[in-house]
């Protein structure tokens, strides 16, 4: 097993996917403790729908470099959402399953009326579950991984505080004089950072649980604010190496195995608790 295991790290393309998989899993778990607790966990879905459509465009539209379109459309979506989300009209919840609908459905007939691909299930599939783009990652890839994670590490350490206020109480922290819109939009444009990043690593449809599932772990287990962001961080990035590992010994789909070690991870996590609650 370890002598295949180092055999396949002789590989570039595989040592792009473990630099990637942790940057991604260290990144999205961070802000995951933010969105669970204000309860706007599903923003991931809804914005990994929106680079769904904005690939599609790319792929017709032949881009070599689909980050021109992917990035600034998801970005500008993230904001929408935010917006639209204070709307009294329309709610958080029902502006995030309107847009992630639309442009899914959008992005697919897309891909159906104007690709020339002879495999278009393939294309797709690949784009939502990311099964294969994670293994076909470039130089280039990673160092725009390498330095969107910089800027996401960076914005969160040095806004940790008014994250922490906006997280637990908005209006007192608007009261203090703390420019919450202006922190929730900041939020919103990470969050949509990360989405790009994390759709090479376990494709549109499986990204929420790059960000949901650690943080819910870590809540299990911690009740500060910083410890269940650190715990949350590291069993991210552990579920990740996990993740990619086995799925390269056992041939199996590299996001979808992520996924269900991140689910293992958190009924894991689930049984500790309950034992410590037991002993106690």
């Amino acid at each position: 097993m370890f002598e295949k295991l180092a055999e396949y790290l002789s590989y570039p393309f595989v040592r792009y996917a473990l630099i990637v998989g942790i940057l991604v899993a260290l990144c999205s778990s961070l802000l995951g403790v933010t969105l669970v607790l204000k309860r706007f966990s599903f923003i991931g879905d809804g914005l990994s729908h929106v680079a769904f459509g904005a690939i599609a465009i790319a792929s017709v539209a032949n881009l070599s470099d689909q980050m021109i379109i992917v990035l600034p459309v998801t970005v500008l979506s993230a904001i929408l959402l935010l917006r639209t989300g204070q709307n009294k009209k329309i709610q958080g919840d029902a502006a995030i399953a309107m847009i992630s609908v639309g442009a899914l459905a959008f992005g697919y007939l897309i891909m159906n009326v104007f690709s020339a691909s002879s495999n278009l299930t393939g294309d797709v599939c690949s784009t939502l579950f990311g099964s294969t783009s994670i293994l076909t990652l470039t130089m280039q890839d990673v160092i725009l991984t390498v330095v969107l994670s910089i800027v996401v590490l960076l914005i969160f350490v040095l806004s940790y505080h008014k994250i922490f206020a906006v997280t637990f109480d908005e209006s007192f922290a608007k009261a203090t004089g703390t420019k919450t819109e202006r922190y929730n939009l900041m939020i919103a444009v990470v969050i949509a950072l990360i989405i790009v990043l994390a759709m090479n690593l376990v494709g549109s449809l499986l990204i929420s649980a790059l960000v949901i599932f650690p943080a819910l772990s870590a809540m299990r287990l911690f009740r500060s604010f910083f410890h269940v962001t650190v715990f949350s961080a590291i069993l991210s990035v552990v579920c990740a190496l996990l993740g990619i590992v086995i799925s390269i010994l056992a041939g199996t789909p590299v996001g979808a195995t992520i996924v269900a070690v991140d689910v293992a991870a958190f009924f894991a996590c689930v049984l500790v608790a309950a034992c410590k609650r037991g002993i106690a």
